[in-house]
């Protein structure tokens, strides 16, 4: 297939919101089709007309009407077994030509592929099909091309004749994106075919003898209109994969939990209500995906199959099935809450006993339904700062929103409430709301979803992200995301334990292992092994994934667990050198690590390796040829802790005393300076500083800075930051001169951790790395004088006179740069680097200028003139010869008319004097 569907995120409402999976390669199986090499061609094909040699086509040969495109060869489309007759807006009107040209080269195609979205061409396309009895592949596919306007052409294709039930041999088809409303009968008379892609068509329902379709290892109708599917269908014994998603099921057959061969099912964005206990008969599902319906409860015979993950998201699990109404009975018709908006200024708010729909600004929802008060109560509301003594995080947690306070703290509902936080979007790990009571710290059962419309984070944006969960008393409450954890009870009897982020790991609890109940949780955390290659210093180390493994209660277990771990990426069983692996034993309260391998017996397979613990605590597989000491581990593990950060320092281009300070994730810089160049002004980004999510950091203005003390978060002249990757970790504070201060100041603003050293050392001062351990970065800033009246001078880009060159060979001057700058537009880095320009410095170009192209071309052309003054006439010839090379000859040619004016007039001006060798002089004419 060559378009590429979507990739959707399960744990992501917003990206499963937003994508429609026009596209359905990314869903199919390998196909012959797909793997077309056109890049060759029979010797003999087309041997009926012999093609001339200035024939650069065989196209002319065939009189094809309508012909090849000029840019489509032949060889392009045809070769011995293989047509692609949708490289081209009406390709498949030249399939009956090419028939009645060369039928015999025809009758051997395996592969085809024909776009649909011309009618004509296609019905006559449809009429040579059954004749190519060779066929084992074909595609007729809408949305292959689009129209002027950029939106996708769509197939036309209707139905398919009976007479291509003649293509025996046929074992893949694919006619997405056309217009079939019901199945071709014609495809049930196809012994043969084992993969059928009908994605994005007007299909209905389904034929009640799907059972015919016995070879189907492949099925997917996504984007239909089905509301139902056949008892037929679990009849299909081969078939391995099933998608049914973005339709209007409502409910799935009994018949589904036949389909014995299934691995994996795709139920997502229908209205299903249940699923059917026989689907537990499934063993071989190893994924079922069932986010986007309106599942409240997953049948216990699915939780019950091992290794099957199941994708859940944006149902309604776990809530209360709303009791039904009788349309007779308007008495018994749920009444329409109240709906409330506040403003940033409302922190109080009334709810009457008959409930409310409360939205807070920020995106916040809270629903109280009839009757949770006895009375009209107050309430009230307020967004808390990130702080570290309102946020409580754990190794590898990310705080998604900031901390929501409810109150009075304490008060009791008769029913629960549900409160829906708003938090950035994620794309790892499992996210949940979690709840401060003033002493401690919980976590609620979480259920993801949109919010309203008409309460967006931004006006006219969209619905936030809302993490929801049920309350019957207020606190503080917050949103993290965390390595997803899974967990089970272990009784006498033993059980089962399989990552759901990683089904490679596996726990097996022997009978008898212990005598009491116990809850077993699981983690798995991933590693990058470039990562810890770069950090241990061996280019050939590569780790398995870390298990953080705990219980309740703590005891040793009475028989050995079994623990199942895949191998480091790259070793396997056959080549792994034992003495290299290395199991490792972490403390994660000591925070140690101890070489454990000499202690246990590990068991290596082709991919895993085994091993048998009796207590839980923290276990990580290394292979590494050098010696695994606990200092090495205990460096790798706390860097998957931290996050890569620069810091941004700008300055209000209207109001330069005023200034912006935040510390970003080094992915999240571009764009937010982007964002910023349009008020403000500043230098590059920081290095790279790595920070731990809740780390505190401060910042502190020197050389002639002072920072305004009314700041609430300065203290001792030094700004107080807490770091949270995903919020916004800014303050925008003012500054002024320090006493004594009246020309223009350059000062710096530095970034610590903890304290600022009493003494900065003057050769920390002009770099941006210390030698002092709580040094993160250093960036500069300017203060412009102030004028007589006390205010400051704003001062603009200044460009020296310049003229490059010299009178006699020809020179520019500044008034020709600047002519020739306003023509240059785009093209000025090309033009930059065939100057000489070094890179660094078109970077800081660009970043100073990235909002004003005008500007940025002058910076570049001057900071190059600059440069050249003292190069004579040459430096006019390397201007030329850069234009040149850059493609801009225009440019080039009117360089060289402005030097070849300028030539003639020096000479005029010369021979008016009576200077030119030759000439007579201005007396000897008068005379």
């Amino acid at each position: 297939m060559e378009s590429t569907s979507k990739s959707l995120n399960a744990d992501d409402p917003e990206e499963l919101e937003e994508s429609e999976r026009d596209e359905t390669s990314a869903t199919l199986p390998p196909s012959p089709c797909s793997l077309m090499d056109c890049s060759f061609i029979s010797p003999n094909l087309l041997e009926t007309k012999p093609s001339s040699p200035s024939s650069g086509s065989s196209s002319s040969v065939l009189s094809l009407s309508p012909p090849l495109p000029p840019s489509v060869d032949i060889t392009d489309v045809m070769s011995e077994t293989r047509l692609t007759l949708d490289v081209y807006r009406g390709g498949a009107a030249a399939l009956p030509l090419l028939w009645g040209s060369v039928p015999h080269q025809l009758k051997g195609l395996q592969y085809l592929r024909l776009g649909s979205e011309e009618k004509l061409g296609t019905e006559a396309a449809l009429d040579v099909l059954p004749h190519l009895t060779d066929l084992l592949s074909l595609l007729i596919r809408g949305h292959r091309f689009y129209d002027a306007q950029g939106d996708p052409l769509p197939g036309l294709l209707t139905t398919l004749p009976q007479s291509m039930s003649a293509l025996s041999f046929l074992t893949h088809l694919d006619i997405s994106f056309n217009q079939l409303s019901s199945l071709p009968s014609c495809l049930l008379h196809l012994p043969a075919l084992s993969s059928l892609v009908l994605c994005h068509n007007r299909l209905s329902a389904l034929p009640p003898d799907m059972d015919q379709l016995s070879s189907l290892t492949f099925l997917s109708l996504m984007g239909n209109q089905l509301v139902s599917l056949p008892q037929s269908l679990g009849q299909l014994k081969a078939l391995q994969t099933l998608d049914v998603s973005y339709n209007l099921l409502q409910q799935l057959p009994d018949e589904t939990g036949s389909l014995e061969s299934l691995v994996k099912l795709e139920l997502s964005h229908n209205k299903l209500k249940e699923l059917p206990e026989t689907m537990g008969s499934l063993l071989s599902l190893r994924e079922l995906v069932i986010n986007s319906n309106d599942l409240r409860v997953i049948p216990q015979s699915l939780k019950k199959l091992p290794q099957l993950k199941i994708d859940s998201n944006n149902n309604p699990l776990g809530q209360p099935l709303k009791p039904s109404h009788l349309p007779s009975s308007p008495e018994h018709k749920e009444p329409k809450l109240e709906e409330l908006h506040l403003g940033y200024s409302q922190h109080s708010f009334w709810v009457p006993s008959a409930g409310c729909h409360v939205f807070l600004p920020g995106g916040a929802e809270l629903l109280f339904p009839p009757e949770c008060l006895h009375t009209t109560t107050r309430l009230q509301w307020a967004w808390k700062r990130p702080e570290r003594k309102w946020v409580h995080l754990e190794d590898h947690e990310i705080l998604l929103s900031r901390p929501l306070e409810l109150s009075p703290h304490g008060i009791s509902f008769l029913k629960p409430v549900e409160v829906c936080v708003p938090y950035h979007r994620s794309r790892r790990k499992e996210i949940v709301v979690r709840k401060f009571d003033g002493q401690s710290w919980s976590i609620l059962t979480t259920v993801l979803k949109r919010g309203s419309p008409n309460n967006s984070c931004h006006p006219g944006g969209r619905p936030a992200l809302l993490a929801c969960c049920s309350i019957q008393q207020f606190s503080w409450f917050m949103v993290v995301s965390r390595l997803v954890r899974d967990t089970c009870s272990v009784t006498a009897a033993g059980a089962l334990l399989v990552s759901t982020s990683d089904p490679a790991v596996k726990l097996t609890f022997p009978q008898h292992s212990t005598l009491e109940i116990r809850t077993i949780t699981l983690q798995v955390l991933p590693a990058s092994p470039s990562e810890v290659q770069s950090l241990c210093g061996d280019p050939q180390a590569t780790v398995s994934p870390l298990l953080c493994l705990s219980q309740t209660p703590n005891k040793n277990f009475l028989q050995p667990v079994k623990v199942q771990i895949p191998l480091p990426a790259g070793v396997t069983g056959h080549s792994v050198d034992r003495s290299c692996l290395h199991l490792l034993h972490g403390d994660p309260t000591a925070q140690t690590w101890t070489d454990i391998t000499s202690q246990v017996s590990l068991e290596i397979t082709q991919i895993y390796a085994i091993f048998y613990i009796t207590h839980f605590s923290w276990y990580w597989l290394w292979y590494t040829t050098q010696r695994c000491v606990s200092g090495v581990v205990r460096k790798v593990y706390q860097r998957l802790k931290q996050f890569k950060v620069q810091f941004l320092v700008m300055q209000k281009k209207t109001d330069p005393p005023q200034v912006l300070l935040q510390c970003l994730p080094a992915n999240k810089v571009d764009s937010r300076v982007q964002s910023l160049l349009a008020q403000y002004d500043g230098p590059h980004p920081s290095d790279l500083c790595d920070l731990l999510e809740g780390e505190q950091f401060f910042a502190g203005f020197e050389r002639g800075l002072d920072i305004s003390t009314d700041s609430p978060d300065c203290v001792e002249g030094r700004l107080r930051f807490v770091f949270y990757s995903s919020l916004k970790n800014l303050k925008e504070v003012f500054i002024s001169p320090a006493a004594g201060q009246a020309v223009p100041v350059r000062g710096q603003v530095s970034f610590y951790r903890g304290d600022i050293p009493e003494s900065l050392p003057e050769e920390v001062a002009r770099k941006r790395k210390g030698l002092d351990s709580q040094w993160l970065a250093t960036l500069p800033l300017r203060l412009p004088a102030l004028n007589s009246e006390n205010n400051y001078i704003i001062e603009e880009p200044q460009y020296p006179p310049l003229n490059l060159g010299d009178p006699e060979s020809g020179y520019l001057t500044e008034t020709n740069l600047l002519n020739i700058s306003l023509r240059i537009g785009k093209d000025w880095q090309r033009i930059g680097m065939n100057l000489d320009l070094t890179k660094e410095e078109l970077e800081r170009i660009q970043y100073k200028h990235k909002d004003n192209l005008h500007g940025l071309v002058l910076d570049m052309l001057f900071c190059w003139a600059r440069g050249q003054k003292a190069a004579g006439s040459g430096s006019v010839s390397k201007l030329m010869a850069a234009m040149m090379e850059s493609g801009r000859t225009d440019l080039a040619e009117e360089i060289n008319d402005i030097v070849s004016i300028g030539k003639r007039k020096y000479s005029e001006s010369l021979r008016r004097v009576g200077l030119e060798a030759g000439s007579p002089s201005v007396s000897e004419t008068q005379q």
